[in-house]
């Protein structure tokens, strides 16, 4: 959306997937010549193919949007082609988000159907609500009736997403049961109901540390097939992961390229990978976690500052006093602990490894 007066197009600091990847998804639908459910965009396997990436018959290379097992992918997109409804789970920073927008995106071509979950969410934000001005002119009827993006998605047989479930008050949860086990939202109100026309799902996702936050109710729970969204595997896959991800933010803020020899994500990487599983990637030396989760995306904010710093306030190129701040702000979430593991593992750890005297006395620097 473009406000009067201005002249943006093109411009959103981070376009909608379906925007950003949009020649992707063309080439795709072109190319796909397979069956594809009621209303969707593409067949299964090319959305399976535009998560995960490939070469086309016509040379349009796709992007991986997620790295990972393929099979995690095709269970996800196999069950928004049944009438069971996709919780995808799993620990801060997994890339929850991204896939539930990058499936909206290739299912139904619009991934702006969003709740997002709050302890403040209202149901109207699940149901509908009443645009009250209509209301007291004309009293209730359809006209004064606000749709939730749910209700617009069972209207137009299209995706709709609710991030960070758990985080949402259970009676407003338990709103969405009827609409996934009937496929109809009835309007007390107005005597009336909307039924979901075929091509309609739901994708919700869910932080598994926010158990008993607002922990689903097993009736919620039945209507989900969950799907978990584990922790890259391997130091080098999440090195791939951060890589990707910063060029591409970067190129939105005209930051310089990732550096080719990826030494400094890759250190990035290993700190968090040790200190999240409390060992060293040797397995010789055990370390004490943090109470952060240390996680892919705080991988990719560290570095993407650390490109930013190296932007505007040195020469270019990404070095170890770039990142050493951020990784001090994402390890050290409690002053006290915290504080204490950072420096033990420094000295420890980081003080003793090969090749890293400059990252040492960088973090060194930050955290006196």
């Amino acid at each position: 959306m473009t406000m009067p007066g201005t002249d943006t197009a093109g411009e959103a600091l981070r376009p909608h997937a379906e925007d950003a990847f949009a020649h992707e998804l063309k080439a795709l639908e072109a190319a796909d010549d397979r069956p594809r459910p009621a209303r969707w965009k593409l067949s299964p396997w090319a959305v399976a193919t535009y998560l995960l990436g490939g070469t086309l018959a016509d040379g349009t290379v796709v992007t991986p949007k997620y790295v990972g097992p393929r099979r995690i992918v095709e269970v996800a997109v196999t069950t928004l082609a049944t009438d069971r409804a996709l919780l995808l789970l799993g620990v801060p920073g997994t890339a929850k988000t991204w896939v539930s927008e990058h499936l909206a995106a290739a299912v139904s071509g619009d991934s702006t159907l969003l709740v997002q979950g709050t302890a403040g969410t209202p149901e109207e934000a699940v149901r509908y609500g009443w645009n009250y001005a209509r209301l007291l002119a004309h009293g209730p009827g359809r006209e004064a009736l606000v749709p939730s993006p749910v209700m617009r998605a069972m209207a137009e047989g299209s995706t709709a997403r609710v991030e960070e479930l758990t985080r949402i008050p259970a009676d407003v949860q338990d709103s969405l049961i009827t609409i996934l086990s009937e496929k109809t939202l009835p309007i007390p109100e107005l005597g009336q109901e909307v039924q979901a026309v075929r091509g309609f799902n739901l994708i919700a996702t869910a932080n598994d540390r926010d158990r008993g936050v607002n922990e689903l109710s097993s009736a919620l729970r039945r209507r989900f097939n969950t799907v978990v969204l584990p922790l890259p595997a391997t130091a080098d896959a999440e090195v791939d992961i951060v890589a990707r991800r910063v060029d591409q933010l970067g190129r939105s803020l005209d930051l310089p390229p990732a550096p080719e020899g990826l030494e400094e994500i890759r250190r990035v990487v290993t700190v968090f990978r040790e200190l999240r599983e409390g060992v060293t990637g040797d397995g010789r030396t055990k370390v004490k976690s943090p109470s952060g989760t240390l996680s892919t995306a705080e991988a990719i904010s560290v570095v993407t500052g650390g490109l930013a710093l190296a932007a505007h306030f040195g020469d270019g190129v990404l070095r170890p006093c770039d990142v050493a701040a951020g990784i001090l702000g994402a390890v050290v979430r409690d002053p006290a602990a915290d504080r204490l593991v950072w420096q033990e593992y420094l000295e420890a750890v980081v003080r003793e490894r090969d090749g890293w005297k400059d990252f040492y006395r960088a973090c060194r620097e930050v955290s006196a």
